[in-house]
């Protein structure tokens, strides 16, 4: 769908252009696919990117001077809302959750109290690096009693959301939900926002303020993967969960040290590992990618696209053999690389679909 002659065509809801009602339809029924497979009242496709997502949800619910809550970045939040993303340009105070380490996830605690004290406009959950529910549910009454609109960015885990796996923000407390449709999510990059509050408001936001073209091939595209995700997500989400489990195990019995032990290492698709610095992160990722095993210098370990070539427990612990043998026991790459490429090979063929 993404090569096909939308690609090069446009459309407009003001209807300036002519010969465009099937593109409105494909908008249109993938909006109500989306709000069927995500329980939403309210559905965007338009946004080209989990980031302009963001900027939509805070240009939306938040006034310029405004306080916001969110992830640090150094806790594995999301830079682009950081003092140094977004809100900086559209002049907004950035606050960042108290947060515990030991358990990496937000303190709901501390957190009740600065909500309290602070008054925030928006208080944004989710995060880049993360390895556990946060605790929407637990905070949403005392961002209600100070008037705080919830937003959930779930661009990492909006395919475990999809499937029931992970969390429900929209039924914890969250109005607004958005994300990313290109990673756990297996559609095309791109980005949503679902909701059920603050409609018109949102949809004020998207065009022509941060909007105008929006890709209606990817759309097209996200229809077919909205489509997979109805039919396969459940089973999906919990071959990922079950494959991260596994991975994590697998690396801790390698030698390998993790974040998140006490509870279970994660329940995402996300597997981290306790680097000692970003220059240690940055040494031991290029030292993986001459093996062919692509990781960030969080380092994150991912599952999702070894579950949706049809990887399951056993390859998960493969996988983690390979790392600590490039990581642990300092093998040549070169050797590795080539038990890697068996390794992709006997996988061909895409799942879930």
């Amino acid at each position: 769908m993404l090569s096909c002659d939308l690609a090069n065509r446009y459309t407009s809801h003001e209807h300036y252009y002519m010969g465009t009602r099937y593109t409105d339809q494909i908008q249109a029924e993938t909006e109500d696919l989306a709000k069927e497979v995500f329980g939403a009242k309210y559905a965007d496709v338009r946004p080209i990117s989990g980031h302009s997502a963001d900027m939509i949800a805070l240009t939306a619910l938040a006034k310029r001077g405004d306080k916001i809550m969110v992830v640090g970045k150094d806790n594995g939040g999301y830079p682009g809302i950081s003092s140094e993303g977004y809100p900086k340009i559209y002049e907004l105070q950035v606050l960042e959750f108290p947060f515990n380490r030991r358990i990496f996830n937000i303190d709901a605690e501390r957190a009740n109290a600065a909500i309290e004290r602070e008054r925030p406009s928006v208080v944004v959950f989710g995060a880049s690096m993360i390895l556990f529910p946060h605790p929407v549910r637990a905070l949403a009454g005392v961002c209600q009693q100070v008037g705080a609109k919830v937003v959930f960015d779930g661009s990492h885990v909006l395919g475990l959301i999809a499937g029931g796996q992970f969390q429900d923000p929209l039924r914890e407390g969250a109005g607004v939900l958005i994300g990313s449709t290109h990673k756990s999510f297996f559609g095309p990059q791109g980005g949503i926002i679902l909701s059920n509050a603050y409609e018109e408001k949102l949809r004020g936001a998207v065009h022509p303020a941060i909007v105008d073209n929006a890709h209606w091939n990817r759309i097209a595209a996200l229809q077919v993967a909205l489509n997979e995700m109805k039919r396969f997500g459940k089973r999906y989400a919990q071959q990922v969960v079950r494959n991260s489990k596994a991975l994590a195990k697998a690396l801790d019995e390698h030698g390998v040290k993790l974040l998140g032990k006490e509870l279970g290492f994660t329940q995402s698709h996300q597997v981290v590992v306790d680097v000692p610095s970003e220059a240690e992160g940055f040494r031991l990722a290029r030292k993986l990618e001459e093996a062919n095993i692509i990781v960030d210098v969080g380092i994150r370990v991912g599952t999702s696209e070894e579950t949706r070539r049809g990887m399951r427990e056993p390859q998960m612990g493969e996988i983690a053999e390979l790392i600590s043998r490039v990581w642990v026991g300092n093998e040549d790459p070169s050797k590795v690389r080539k038990e890697v490429r068996r390794l992709r090979r006997d996988f061909p063929s895409v799942r879930f679909t």
